[in-house]
């Protein structure tokens, strides 16, 4: 049984404001005194009359729950769902403006690459909960874990270079991370952590972050991105003209290795968008735990059920007052 507009039910709290209403119109005929019909037996009329303002209310409070369509699961069936509770925490300092990727359209810096390869994985993990993690010198929780993709995808592509202040907080991205996890009930809970650099801020120490999530039993998969050697950097001349500078590129591959050793999970090197993407892909392999549970295939609607008799008690009002209880004004 369930409400499919429970909302409908705020106008219960009207009845009472109809009850002067259902009481009647009020006498225009009045007497100075009525002691002496004290004695005087009440018939049958006056007994029913009194019953008109109850038919009004009852049949109102009936039309406000049909509107609230009450519906009734007709078919039930057991089903095995998979899904595992994954955090991504995913660079965005500045040096991830360094374009050593590749997209349809030519060449595209790391973030870009990134959005489109993270979509695809979340287009194949529909029965995931999804979280967003993005970290530059301090991070961010972008989205909590959620199972509305579409709404996580959209906070992932407002993700921007030079959102947050510029450094690379690898150890306190990670402890958010571990964080946003709290509370889940699923068996498998997963960080991915996506980074170019090494960390040189933030307030927990990655050792210290891996460690917490070890003892909380999360796996950390972590991911160097970043061509080796060097790689083409934007910037812009005293003209303000767009050239490419050389850049180093420097992973802390030792501490991502450490991270995942320490929590079970693995290290991955990106260079390019194919092993980006291939990365990603192995991920989408990973144990995934099942749950049970019970789905309604199908509902009846009731509220014909209480639609019917409201409207009956409404005619059945109208007619007597109008028949045998009515009353002269």
């Amino acid at each position: 049984m369930r409400l499919h507009d429970p909302l409908a039910l705020v106008l219960l709290l009207v009845l009472p404001l109809l009850w002067r209403w259902g009481r009647g119109r009020t006498p225009t005929l009045h007497y100075s005194s009525v002691a002496l019909f004290g004695g005087v037996p009440a018939g049958a009329r006056t007994r029913w009359r009194h019953m008109l303002p109850w038919l009004r209310v009852i049949a109102l409070a009936l039309l406000v729950l049909s509107l609230a369509r009450p519906q009734l699961g007709n078919e039930a069936s057991k089903i095995r769902t998979e899904g595992i509770d994954i955090m991504l925490a995913v660079d965005v300092s500045s040096s991830m403006l360094a374009e050593d990727f590749t997209l349809e359209d030519g060449p595209a810096n790391r973030l870009q690459a990134v959005k489109e390869v993270v979509r695809s994985f979340v287009e194949d993990r529909e029965g995931d909960r999804i979280g967003l993690v993005l970290f530059a010198a301090r991070p961010y929780l972008q989205s909590p874990l959620t199972l509305d993709h579409g709404w996580l995808m959209s906070n992932l592509d407002r993700a921007e270079i030079g959102m947050i202040e510029d450094g690379t907080a690898v150890g306190s991205a990670l402890a958010t991370a571990v964080n946003g996890l709290e509370g889940s009930d699923t068996e498998s809970k997963l960080v991915i952590l996506l980074t170019d650099g090494q960390s040189n801020a933030g307030r927990v120490t990655p050792q210290a972050a891996a460690e917490a999530a070890a003892a909380l039993g999360y796996r950390v998969y972590t991911i160097g991105a970043g061509t080796r050697g060097v790689a083409r950097y934007p910037s812009t001349d005293f003209f303000g003209n767009k050239r490419y500078v050389p850049m180093q590129v420097d992973i802390d591959e030792k501490t991502l290795r450490r991270i995942a050793a320490e929590t079970g999970g693995k290290y991955f090197r990106a260079t390019d968008t194919d092993s980006l993407r291939s990365i990603y892909e192995e991920i989408d392999e990973l144990e995934t735990t099942e749950h049970e549970g019970l789905v309604y295939l199908d509902y009846h609607e009731l509220y014909p059920w209480l639609s019917i008799p409201a409207l009956l008690l409404l005619m059945m009002d109208v007619v007597l007052a109008e028949t045998w209880l009515r009353v002269l004004p």
